[in-house]
């Protein structure tokens, strides 16, 4: 597994288009039933990484898009899309959203939900908004960082699984998800059960039921109620698996963005639980907001994806307004131009105007997000509790963050890259077995 950038490369002709080619409602705090962030740094080899998704080292650059009459071929519309070409460099943009994102979700639960808002709160024991109006304005829209999550999940498993098959898909989600995740259930239980002030003990069943990640789906609580994005990427991952499973190209891809896109419109208000699942409104659209914006980036614009990101818009507007009418923090018009801004940040990474920032530091600062966000939030703000009364509360809230970042490099050094070499190597091993003849 590699954490440093490639370097700075040239970057290879566009070309157009193949044609053929925080807290959620229910869910307040550690404990809760619903229980972000999580994308893959390793790319098509390595498989591991920090964060739910991380980008790969490279993307191999796109063939030349074929002729029209080409196009209309089976073959050729494949081999736009699977053809292999020189490298691009790494998307360190990426990782400076994904920080971004994750900063902003932590500082919004620290210093701006509804919830630090109340008189005498567990947290700070007085309304956040009184200690420090103006943090607390601009956090209070920090919940958006969760959307944003989504929407470069999206992009980086489509980047990260293209030529890929499905035995590797797999075994790249597990060793992404897993290890820093069972680092997190097993610290809050240990930190909440030490220290109950703010957050209920955790069960001895509830964690060791927590560490399969499935929770949310039996209806049990979560150790910590972040860790509820984690269903809504276990989903995607199973929905996008079957495309993975045939081959991604642009024409599948785009098939497959109209159709779940359609199907989660369709869902609310089907009566079918099963259909409901796998096609969440609340996510759904952010996820294919990420497809399309990573076909852009592959392919090159054109006006099919340029619909597809409309719509995805548009659809996100509506759960931006559901998610503010639960946050009760923050106004519909601030989320979406926040929103708005981010998908531009992303449509200028898509075609390439960030290319020439090669920080490389931005790959190590990257892979603490997923650590980051999964110990922040219950740890936390029980540090908080059991210190606002000792430093200015702005103070304490860089510190909190600090250390958080802290103990999340050294989870990422000493828990996630050894852990995810020997899962990788056990699993690979154990696939090897399956495809082996009998005897």
């Amino acid at each position: 597994m590699s954490h440093t950038g490639t370097g700075a490369q040239s970057r290879p002709q566009r070309h157009a288009a193949a044609p053929g080619g925080t807290e959620r409602a229910g869910g307040t705090g550690p404990g809760s039933g619903n229980g972000t962030l999580p994308v893959d740094r390793t790319g098509p080899v390595s498989g591991g990484g920090p964060g739910p998704e991380a980008l790969p080292e490279a993307v191999p650059a796109p063939a030349p898009a074929p002729s029209p009459t080409a196009a209309t071929s089976a073959t050729a519309s494949a081999g736009a899309g699977r053809r292999r070409g020189r490298e691009r460099p790494r998307l360190y943009a990426i990782d400076a959203l994904r920080l971004t994102a994750a900063l902003m979700v932590a500082v919004h639960h620290y210093v701006g939900t509804y919830r630090v808002d109340k008189p005498h709160n567990p947290i700070w024991d007085q309304r956040a908004s009184h200690m420090m109006p103006t943090v607390f304005r601009l956090a209070a829209y920090g919940w958006v960082g969760v959307e944003i999550f989504f929407v470069i999940s999206g992009f980086v498993i489509c980047m990260s699984c293209w030529d890929r098959r499905p035995r590797d898909f797999f075994v790249s989600r597990v060793i992404r998800l897993y290890p820093a995740y069972w680092f997190g259930v097993v610290f809050t239980t240990a930190v909440l059960t030490a220290l109950p002030a703010v957050w209920p003990r955790p069960s001895i069943r509830q964690m060791v039921f927590n560490l399969s990640m499935l929770q949310s789906g039996a209806k049990i609580g979560s150790v910590d109620s972040v860790y509820w994005t984690l269903w809504s990427e276990l989903r995607f991952y199973l929905v996008f698996l079957v495309v993975v499973a045939t081959g991604l190209t642009y024409r599948k891809v785009v098939v497959f963005c109209c159709v779940w896109g359609t199907l989660a419109a369709l869902a609310p208000v089907s009566g079918f639980p099963a259909l409901q699942l796998l096609a969440d409104r609340d996510s759904t659209w952010y996820f294919i907001a990420g497809l399309a914006l990573y076909l852009m980036h592959r392919f090159g614009p054109d006006l099919l994806l340029w619909g597809i990101l409309a719509m995805s818009w548009v659809m996100a507007s509506d759960e931006l307004g559901r998610r503010i009418v639960h946050e009760g923090v923050s106004s519909w018009r601030g989320a979406m131009i926040l929103f708005t801004l981010f998908l531009l940040v992303m449509v200028g990474v898509a075609v390439g105007w960030t290319d020439r920032l090669q920080w490389k530091w931005l790959a190590t600062a990257g892979s603490l997000t997923y650590p980051f966000y999964l110990i922040h939030y219950a740890a936390g703000t029980t540090a908080i509790h059991y210190l606002h009364d000792r430093a200015d509360p702005r103070v304490l809230v860089v510190s909190v963050l600090a250390a958080a970042l802290l103990l999340s490099y050294g989870v990422h050094q000493l828990v996630e890259r050894p852990l995810a070499r020997s899962l990788k190597r056990g699993l690979t091993g154990a696939f090897d077995r399956l495809g082996s003849p009998p005897g």
